[in-house]
Formats: C-alpha cells, structure tokens, sequence
C-alpha cells in the first residue's frame, strides 16, 4: 500500500522541524500528504519572507514549531511563536509573514467535493 504521509520516517519517532531547512530568502515547503479533503506541509520562511493575502478553500490550522510568525486573518493580524497554532478559515482573506526566520505545520481541511 502506498502511503498516505510521504516525505518522513514511518513507524519511528522523528522531528518535525528539522525536515525542512531554511534557505535564505526563500519560502520552503515539504508536502507531508495531499489527499482530496486534506492536505498537510511544512513550511521554512527566512526572516522576512512572506505569502501574500489570499483565501484556502478549507480550514487552514497552521502550527508554528520555532520562531515567529505574523499571521493575519481578514485584516486582524495574529502574532505567534514556537508551540502556538491557529485557524485561518475557509474562505476568509489571510497572509503570512515571517517576523524572525520560522518554521510551521500546516493541515487544510476541506468539506467533500459534493458540500463545496
């Protein structure tokens, strides 16, 4: 069977962070899985680095693992740091920026092709 998570150990503790690096003045993504109704990424922002505003057909968790990041959610901007999470809504307008150099999880969640 193929798996479902990809790009890390399977059946062994592992961390999570240092499976994606940072580059210098580069966003780097690592897709975890990809799934119709759910998608998983890490990401790596350099200090400064940011994506710009735009709407996710799902709930967006994103889950910062080291360092800060400022993440603003229709116009409200949300400043977190290492261990902290928060969910960007389906639809609703957001962005990313990296206030120091920061790594994060991020799981969308989508409702069935037949609901949307």
């Amino acid at each position: 069977m193929e798996a479902l998570i990809k790009n890390v150990p399977h059946a062994q503790p592992f961390d999570l962070a240092g499976q994606v690096n940072y580059e210098a003045g580069k966003v780097v993504s690592l897709t975890l899985a990809q799934q119709p109704g759910v998608g998983a990424t890490l990401f790596a922002f350099d200090a400064g680095e940011a994506i710009s505003t735009h709407a996710a057909p799902g709930d967006a968790m994103a889950t910062i693992l080291e360092g800060t990041a400022q993440i603003t959610i229709d116009g409200v901007p949300h400043t977190l740091s290492g261990g902290e999470a928060i969910v960007m809504p389906a639809g609703i307008p957001h962005a990313v920026k990296a206030v120091t150099a920061f790594k994060m999880y991020l799981v969308v969640v989508k409702a069935p092709a037949a609901d949307r």
